[in-house]
């Protein structure tokens, strides 16, 4: 997991005037640098086998776990994510998803976010689907 500092060059605008304040996600961030836009994770080990059947917080820490990895392999961090979009089965299940994901990320400076609710994914095992864009530093 990260271990959560601040990236300099990007700029949390939690409470735009005249936007409600928000809780447990960032309004608008943006920043200098190169964007790498992470495809929508799902609940698999690296063997692809799916991980916490019926539980939406294993499944949660899976998702996260991978998007840390796809994000390494960008050489960027989830300090580096600006933007993370939820997909999930039951709106129910978001506590525990953004439980799961406050391991990971930066709970001071939390990214844009936003969360759908859907009728399915593609298998009716899978509880969630995350994407994620992210801004690197200009090298």
């Amino acid at each position: 997991m990260t271990d959560k500092k601040e990236r300099p060059g990007l700029v949390h605008l939690s409470h735009p005037a005249g936007v409600a304040p928000s809780d447990g996600y960032t309004h608008v961030v943006t920043g200098p640098g190169r964007v790498a836009a992470i495809a929508g994770q799902m609940p698999f080990d690296a063997d692809g086998e799916l991980v916490g059947p019926g539980d939406p917080a294993a499944q949660a820490r899976q998702v996260f776990t991978n998007m840390e990895r796809c994000l390494a392999a960008a050489g960027a961090t989830f300090d580096d994510v600006i933007k993370l979009t939820y997909f999930v089965t039951d709106i129910d299940f978001v506590p525990q998803i953004l439980a799961a994901r406050d391991e990971f990320i930066d709970t001071r400076r939390p990214p844009a976010s936003t969360v759908v609710q859907i009728v399915a994914l593609y298998r009716p095992d899978l509880l969630l689907e995350v994407d994620a864009l992210a801004l690197l530093p200009v090298e």
